[in-house]
């Protein structure tokens, strides 16, 4: 395919800027950072799921060596956010959302951090917090999901909608209906979690922390220590992978800010592997009942998708489970519900694909199920069902070329291979299946501030206040700038990661790229127009050219007219005495235009595996990964998002699950040796394809959004592939051996 994105990369100009940092270990991560007179932190956590702190020993843990403080519920200093308060209109009313730390005795989850002990360095901290003693008195607690999900008085309601006729599936010429079950999944990134904290005084705070958002970070910890913002500093440099753990701040943030000023000197709190399955949130358990029916011919005639996923005691999360199930096929009569079941444990949040990576699960699968009862092409089932305009809106997407990616993934595949009939084909004595599936997600563009900074050395300097968690974001940047202002990459540099930069947006839900690469757009825009004006004010040869008859072109300020006209941006700054010239512009989300379209963004995923016939062990022996993510900027970072998503994928499907002991409600599956992500001999070559045609309405660059598509919709092609090659339908993750024996 033309399309196709290759392998191996050589073309200079889409290497990584930040490449060689990474590599050589030159880049500073978030617990990487020394400052002078640091102390440091580690929490002590609960060791009941439910009930109330009665006493804390602490003598022993206090006279240990090197023990600065220790910070629990009785000694904790008032947090002005874990209250609403009106110290301003803009913060009227803001309380801390989540759990509030050390702010009581109560017990809401097994491994809760109760008591944050402060050393003069981390292993004396470690130490004695083991010797950190609690006194609870406890309550019944429920983790137990499956059990508890059947009790309709413990969920809540979370959502409903309708269109057509209701249950419209039980009337259908043919129909199927089932059941589909996904298990806790952690974020597990390699970056553990962390926090360190400055206090200047009482009104200033300077804070370097993982984050997907400085400025909400920024926002968040202002309203909550009752601060002005322009008083908080947020640092992230570089984030070692999130997948949305660090969408929102968790309590080690406003612990560190809290310890730090009450030993007054800056403190470094790390979380440990155990605490990142306990502290920073997991894609929260799901049980899904769909039903679909369909004409003989394959037409969809209806649609019901139920779903519960559970949440923490003290605070309530959702996400968009069945919203695909409403808009991704056309079909007359869909009806979809969703509640929440709380729960004795942690807080979930959003983890890559949010919503959409469970619900698609179900979707998929179903879709799969549907095609064998009607003995027709999965492809030509879900092509039948085309969605032309998007089905609830009625509008038009603003693009959307879903049908390529699925001819590509079929030839790409060899999709000709697959057998019609489960369990017939083989190769070298393993049973062969072919699978597909699709997916879909939201491609938005929010608000972003881009500075544009041109040196009278012609290097150009770009800055915002958006980190990056490993997708390339200053790479696509670097590009979206150098087409823009059509020179050189290796002469601009794009800085980010820190809140005294203009306001970036949060990254997260495939967005940065269309929102930041449009505010970028728009300043280099807005400085070209401004070296124009610049040259027409003080270069005599060009002040009788009009400004659109003027060019910029490596470097040069040049006639359209005559292209020997023409002057250097070292030059034209030189000789306007200016050090350098300065722009600063903001994109926004809101246009009129966008309201006329619907926005989002496709996958196809291809997969082929091998299953044993004896023991049931599963290889993924080929991967194809598809995506409309309209104009790709940048080939080798696109490409990497895809691989990305399908190896976390790969985790969802077959090795990734999150266990947890109801009798004590205490994760058993708590470090990475116990907790299975995928490892190398479990993935295999990966290829990647996308249509690669500019979507004329979201952004100027013409792109949308790849981080989510590349995982939507890939555990389903696995289970479906799985089905083909076993006859067997497993309809909860991840997919075991013993589902298949």
């Amino acid at each position: 395919m033309n399309n196709k994105i290759k392998f191996f990369q050589t073309d200079n100009d889409d290497d990584r800027v930040d490449g060689i940092d990474k590599v050589t270990g030159r880049a500073k991560y978030t617990a990487d950072h020394m400052l002078e007179n640091m102390a440091y932190a580690v929490f002590v956590t609960s060791t009941v799921a439910k009930g109330a702190i009665k006493s804390m020993l602490l003598h022993e843990a206090r006279n240990a060596p090197g023990v600065l403080d220790i910070i629990y519920y009785q000694n904790c200093p008032p947090v002005p956010g874990y209250r609403p308060y009106a110290k301003d209109p803009a913060k009227k009313g803001f309380e801390w959302r989540g759990l509030k730390v050390f702010d009581n005795n109560l017990v809401y989850y097994y491994g809760q951090p109760i008591a944050l002990v402060v050393a003069t360095t981390w292993e004396k901290a470690v130490k004695a917090a083991s010797l950190v003693k609690a006194e609870y008195i406890t309550e019944a607690f429920e983790t137990d999901f499956e059990t508890l999900r059947k009790n309709e008085k413990k969920l809540k309601p979370a959502g409903q909608y309708k269109r057509g006729e209701e249950d419209a599936w039980k009337n259908a010429e043919v129909s199927i209906e089932a059941e589909y079950f996904t298990p806790i999944e952690t974020h597990n990134p390699i970056e553990l979690h962390a926090t360190i904290a400055v206090w200047e005084g009482d009104d200033k705070l300077t804070v370097y922390d993982k984050s997907q958002g400085p400025k909400g970070t920024q926002s968040e910890l202002a309203r909550n220590f009752g601060l002005d913002e322009k008083n908080v500093r947020v640092i992230t440099k570089f984030v070692g992978g999130a997948f949305g753990s660090a969408l929102r701040s968790w309590p080690h943030v406003p612990a560190a800010c809290i310890a730090a000023k009450v030993v007054k000197r800056p403190v470094k709190l790390v979380l440990n592997r155990r605490q990142m399955f306990t502290m920073v949130g997991y894609r929260p358990q799901s049980w899904q009942k769909i039903s679909i029916g369909a004409t003989k011919e394959g037409k969809l005639t209806g649609i019901t998708h139920h779903a519960i996923s559970n949440t923490s005691r003290y605070e309530d999360f959702r996400e968009g489970i069945v919203n695909a199930a409403q808009f991704l096929y056309e079909c007359p009569n869909v009806n979809t519900s969703y509640k929440i079941l709380p729960l004795d444990i942690n807080t979930p949040t959003w983890m890559r694909g949010p919503g959409e990576a469970t619900g698609a699960f179900a979707l998929e699968c179903a879709l799969d199920e549907l095609a064998y009862k009607l003995n027709m092409d999965p492809v030509e089932l879900r092509i039948k069902n085309y969605a032309e305009v998007h089905p609830v809106s009625k509008l038009p997407w603003t693009s959307k070329f879903l049908k390529e990616c699925y001819a590509a993934g079929k030839e790409m595949i060899g999709w000709h291979k697959r057998p019609s009939i489960p369990r017939s084909l083989q190769e070298n004595g393993m049973l062969v299946g072919y699978g597909m599936a699709g997916g879909v997600f939201g491609a938005g563009r929010g608000n972003a501030t881009v500075k544009a900074i041109l040196k009278n050395d012609g290097t150009l300097i770009l800055q915002s206040a958006v980190s990056d968690m490993g997708p390339g974001t200053a790479t696509t940047m670097v590009k979206v700038a150098a087409e823009v202002m059509q020179m050189p990459a290796s002469k601009i540099k794009f800085q980010l990661g820190d809140t005294d930069f203009p306001p970036g947006p949060t990254q997260g839900g495939s967005t940065t790229t269309s929102t930041l690469g449009s505010g970028v757009s728009i300043a280099c825009e807005a400085l070209k127009q401004a070296l124009k004006e610049l040259a027409r004010t003080i270069i005599p040869s060009f002040s009788t050219i009009a400004a659109e008859e003027l060019g910029i072109a490596d470097g040069y300020v040049v006639s359209k007219k005559d292209s020997q006209q023409k002057i250097s941006f070292t030059e034209l700054l030189q000789k306007a005495g200016k050090p350098e010239i300065e722009v600063i512009k903001e994109s926004t989300r809101a246009t009129a235009e966008f309201q006329k379209y619907a926005m989002n963004s496709f996958s196809a995923h291809f997969v082929k595996v091998h299953v044993h016939p004896t023991t049931g062990a599963i290889a993924l022996k080929q991967i194809i990964a598809t995506g409309d993510g309209g104009k790709i900027i940048s080939e080798k970072t696109a490409r990497s998002q895809m691989i990305g998503g399908a190896v976390g994928g790969i985790g969802m499907a077959l090795t990734e699950e999150a266990l947890i002991d109801h009798t004590t409600g205490k994760y058993i599956t708590d470090t990475l040796g116990k907790y299975q992500v995928p490892r190398h001999r479990d993935v295999p070559f990966i290829e990647t394809y996308f249509p690669n045609k500019p979507d004329p309405i979201i952004n100027p660059m013409g792109s949308k959004g790849v981080g989510e598509i590349a995982l939507v919709g890939f555990a389903p092609a696995v289970a479906n592939a799985v089905f083909n090659a076993t006859g067997k339908r497993v309809r909860s993750l991840p997919i075991k051996p013993e589902h298949l024996i």
